[in-house]
């Protein structure tokens, strides 16, 4: 029984390995296609750029405001909402980049 399923295993491998070929299909030659992937290129390494740099403040954000409900907690409430209308400016700059990236992604505004 063991050596039956061992070998349908493998029957099934090689036949699947040979009908992959047939799905393969050659990428039509597109007058733009150096365009777009530097398009891609450029999105990918702007979303990159701005997520990292976005973390990084909004993690400086958080220690800043930490530290000055540390050192006045009566004015925690003001310093709180501070806090996060200054997160949610730093998000919706790298939200910001995300959407240009999409757009960079799969409208190609420059061709192709």
């Amino acid at each position: 029984m063991r050596i039956r399923f061992i070998l349908t295993a493998v029957l099934a491998m090689v036949l699947l390995g040979l009908v992959a070929p047939l799905y393969a299909q050659e990428t039509a030659p597109s007058v733009g296609s150096e365009l777009i992937k530097w398009s891609i290129i450029t999105g990918g390494f702007a979303l990159a750029i701005a997520a990292s740099v976005g973390a990084i403040a909004q993690g400086l954000g958080i220690s800043a405001a930490a530290a000055a409900i540390a050192r006045n907690p009566s004015a925690a409430g003001e310093i709180r909402g501070s806090l996060i209308l200054g997160l949610v400016l730093i998000e919706s700059l790298v939200i910001y980049v995300l959407l240009i990236s999409l757009v960079l992604f799969f409208i190609q505004p420059f061709g192709g």
